[in-house]
């Protein structure tokens, strides 16, 4: 399991959650690429949870807890990761 970065994060990109992380594993889409929103590498996560309360838009999911709204942006971060 890892955390999950989902639609809030689209155009927001707030660096906040990515100066938390201890392990580095969240990055910004390059740029043009769609969508334009930071993600989580799930193989690097560590499921610590430091960058959930750090996200002003509230993006951030632990994976058994996304929205049914939002279950695409699980394949989304694994995709944008190259996984």
């Amino acid at each position: 399991m890892a955390y999950v970065i989902c639609e809030p994060c689209i155009t927001v990109k707030d660096q906040a959650c990515v100066a938390v992380c201890p392990v580095n594993c969240i990055y910004e889409v390059a740029p043009g690429t769609t969508p334009d929103m930071l993600y989580i590498n799930p193989d690097e996560c560590i499921d610590c949870g430091l960058c959930v309360p750090e996200c002003p838009v509230d993006a951030i999911f632990f994976e058994e807890d996304v929205p049914d709204k939002w279950k695409e942006y699980i394949q989304i971060n694994r995709d944008l990761s190259g996984l």
